[in-house]
């Protein structure tokens, strides 16, 4: 008798164990699930093939040969995705915030922050992919009233000067990265912070003809 009893006792012993180990095991994941989703997604892109073509391009079409700027919409629109290559250093000098066009969703809004509809037609309201030359410096009437001409190089992007598509600074553009949240969206221009465009546009006062390339990777 005694024995039933200690054999019964080390059953429910055993099966409290492991109720509890269940139950903690499931905290766990629980408490692995909320930091996963809060947490920036690490951008491991590898730009390398990018940044020989386009310095084969720039050597080719006489641009600049001292910098560029890729602009990569397939990240999210909450993360920096406005690179400045340093040719000379081989490496990336400058990191900002860009916006791309709203498409068919409203104005100002984040609908497309983590894929944008990509166009080059009339009144899409669409950023369009491809190589541009930055040429002359205007006046805006955005951001801090500055302004730079795209010359689109490429059919996906041949409609620029006609659609007014021109690097230009918003108000409504945050500095920092604001991932998951996205930035706001426009008509199409590339279009970023005040304070980043204080410093593209002494970068672009200095060096003429960069080579702008907007990619969806």
């Amino acid at each position: 008798m005694k024995k039933i009893i200690f054999i019964v006792c080390l059953v429910l012993l055993f099966s409290c164990n492991k109720k509890e180990v269940k139950e903690t095991t499931f905290s766990k994941n629980e408490f692995k699930q909320e930091i996963a989703g809060t947490e920036k997604p690490h951008n491991a892109i590898n730009y390398s093939g990018y940044y020989k073509e386009a310095q084969q391009y720039c050597k080719s079409n006489n641009l600049n040969h001292n910098q560029f700027i890729l602009i990569d919409l397939g990240v999210h629109s909450g993360l920096k995705r406005f690179f400045v290559y340093d040719f000379r250093k081989n490496a990336v000098s400058k990191s900002y915030m860009v916006s791309h066009g709203c498409g068919e969703n409203r104005w100002s809004g984040t609908e497309s922050k983590e894929n944008p509809v990509i166009s080059n037609e009339f009144d899409s309201h669409c950023s369009s992919l491809g190589k541009y030359v930055i040429l002359d410096r205007g006046v805006s009437q955005w951001g801090i009233k500055v302004n730079y001409i795209l010359k689109g190089k490429e059919k996906s992007n041949s409609n620029a000067a006609s659609r007014a598509i021109v690097l230009h600074s918003w108000e409504a553009i945050p500095t920092d990265e604001v991932y998951p949240e996205g930035t706001p969206e426009g008509w199409g221009c590339p279009a970023v912070s005040n304070e980043s465009m204080k410093e593209i546009d002494e970068l672009l006062k200095t060096d003429k003809k960069v080579l702008m390339w907007i990619i969806k990777s």
